[in-house]
């Protein structure tokens, strides 16, 4: 996300940077160039303006125009800036995520658009929950299109959450969401996640039915979902939703795929609603909690190092984590290791995403980055891996042709696929070694990298 406008800024802020001394003509160009980015990565423009308003301001006084480090203040007032764009400042409407009510069951109701994956973000959002002790009911609410029913039970199938659904041929939604608030409360769950209907655009019938809905539920959360790839007609969505029903909240969905991000630079702004949380993948586990400042980070290639230690917690067992450990210092790290190690980054998310929280892959550092990371190449070790016996992935030095020849039959690839593999792993011995002595994130996506 965002990788074209953090190119821009990373470029600008760099050549900035390299000036020992600024003066106002330096700022004025700057910041005529970031304005530009703005605009080209869909940031309202009236935002934009203001954003780069306030940046000039505080610019343009002595203690940057007299700093030793001048471009380096610059940047730090850009990202204080951009924190309070994205609705983090200490005026910011709201905290990150959700809490809970002082009810015993919560209702939480998911609005938007057809085709924003509001269905898809209610299981996300309940399984995000879980992470946090608290148990949710889906509730398909949602009767308009004929296959959200079925792809609501099949999710929380799929992650082990209940559904409550009736029969769309003798019910209606209000109906629905009410019984199955009730069912919630039965149940003993924290949130009842109502999932409602959308068309592809606002009219008066959806609200309508929408209004109806807050009523018989009295949601302590209204959350609305919309396309971050939509640009600015997302702001306006969030406009119109708000008007109508009054929302508390954002879920910025399929942000991985925006690589301008201007939606979610602007929507706070234009709207006074806080982004809560947004989508990074369509894996279910692929929902992050938005925190602005972060995202700030992200955005001037400066990393995202506490999201990263986070997921990396999440991805990696305790108990195996002291138990690489050991297998490191006594240099008995086999391919079985090398295997889990390649799960646990998996399970991190996507590698793209993984290299946006690492400070400095942005422009051609992360385009050289990415361009070894390929998650077909990881498909293809995982592969390779199991198509070993027990005792090659202990003593790959045994592998000899014939070896070879059966693991590429069995795995799909070929035997130079194999020879590339036990090279990289030879060069991996080396490198976990120097990480467990650097503990730099970095040398973590070296290890996939060669």
């Amino acid at each position: 996300m965002f990788e074209n406008l953090t190119e821009r800024l990373t470029g600008i802020f760099n050549r900035l940077s390299s000036k020992g001394r600024l003066t106002d003509k330096d700022i004025d160009e700057a910041l005529s160039l970031v304005r530009r980015s703005l605009l080209e990565a869909d940031v309202n423009f009236r935002v934009a303006r203001d954003f780069v308003a306030r940046v000039k301001d505080r610019a343009q006084g002595f203690e940057v125009l007299e700093s030793l480090t001048p471009g380096q203040q610059v940047v730090k007032i850009v990202h204080e800036e951009l924190t309070e764009l994205l609705g983090g400042g200490s005026a910011g409407p709201g905290r990150p995520g959700i809490t809970l009510s002082s009810q015993p069951v919560s209702a939480l109701m998911l609005v938007g658009l057809q085709g924003s994956g509001k269905t898809t973000t209610a299981a996300k959002l309940a399984l995000e929950q879980r992470k946090h002790g608290h148990r949710s009911l889906l509730i398909a609410a949602d009767l308009r299109r004929p296959a959200a029913i079925q792809q609501l039970e099949t999710l929380g199938k799929q992650l082990d959450i209940p559904v409550y659904s009736e029969d769309p041929g003798s019910s209606n939604a209000v109906k629905v969401a009410r019984n199955g608030l009730a069912r919630a409360a039965e149940l003993g769950v924290n949130w009842a996640i109502v999932d409602t209907g959308g068309r592809l655009q606002i009219d008066d019938e959806l609200m309508e039915e929408l209004e109806e809905i807050r009523g018989a539920v009295n949601p302590h959360e209204t959350l609305l979902v919309v396309d971050a790839m939509t640009g600015q007609d997302a702001v306006n969505t969030a406009e119109g939703f708000h008007q109508r029903i009054g929302l508390t909240g954002l879920i910025m969905s399929k942000m991985d795929g925006d690589a301008r991000g201007g939606a979610a630079l602007s929507i706070t702004k234009v709207t006074g609603v806080p982004i809560k949380y947004m989508g990074v993948g369509e894996r279910s586990d692929g929902l992050e909690v938005f925190h602005p400042d972060r995202l700030a980070s992200r955005i001037l290639a400066m990393g995202d190092v506490l999201t990263l230690i986070e997921r990396a917690q999440e991805a990696v067992d305790e108990k195996k984590a002291k138990e690489m450990e050991r297998k490191i210092r006594q240099a008995s790290f086999d391919l079985n290791d090398f295997l889990d190690q390649l799960q646990s980054v998996k399970k991190m998310g996507s590698l793209d995403q993984i290299v946006d929280m690492i400070p400095g892959m942005a422009g051609s550092a992360r385009k050289m980055m990415t361009g070894d990371l390929d998650e077909t190449k990881l498909m293809r070790i995982e592969a390779i891996i199991h198509s070993m016996t027990p005792e090659e992935r202990q003593r790959p030095d045994i592998i000899n042709g014939s070896r070879r020849r059966r693991i590429s039959r069995g795995s799909g690839t070929t035997p130079q696929d194999i020879n590339q593999l036990l090279n990289q792993f030879k060069q991996t011995q080396k490198l976990v070694r120097q990480m467990s002595r650097t503990r730099n994130p970095a040398n973590l996506m070296k290890m996939f990298s060669r």
